[in-house]
């Protein structure tokens, strides 16, 4: 079992025993979706693939955020945004933009990536490298401004 979903567990019992029932259903909703795929898969996941649906969840809130707000819903707005906050605890830090501008220059030079005809490779190493722990658009945007220089 990966030590992620093991925390996740351990937290999922913790927040019972505090009967402290928001991040109870939280880390059930995870655990769901973790479940869901490990069945339909036949596979145990990994702590990259939990990460994947961890971030999922991340984006799936903050597109819920955006609604909320121009629904003027500020009630479900603070729900998503505590919700944010718990799910961002399950992942390692993220990257300031200066490391990620680092490793995919350190990327494209490795791999003498010339034009953003080699943009895919460069993307594929760089989200092998740099994992969760920076926005996808993030380094396709550096990877752009670096590659058209």
């Amino acid at each position: 079992m990966s030590g992620l979903k093991k925390r996740l567990q351990n937290d999922l019992k913790t927040a019972m025993k505090e009967k402290n029932n928001f991040k109870r259903d939280v880390i059930r909703f995870v655990m769901s979706a973790i479940k869901q795929i490990e069945v339909d898969e036949r596979k145990e996941l990994s702590d990259a693939d939990i990460e994947a649906i961890l971030l999922k969840q991340i984006k799936q809130r903050n597109d819920s955020i955006k609604q909320f707000k121009e629904g003027g819903r500020e009630d479900l707005v603070e729900k998503s945004e505590k919700e944010l906050e718990i799910l961002r605890s399950y992942l390692p830090e993220p990257m300031s933009e200066e490391e990620v501008r680092e490793v995919v220059s350190k990327i494209i030079s490795e791999t003498g990536a010339k034009s953003m005809k080699e943009m895919g490779r460069v993307m594929s190493e760089a989200k092998r490298k740099i994992g969760s722990r920076a926005e996808g658009r993030v380094i396709n945007q550096i990877a752009k401004e670096l590659l058209s220089s």
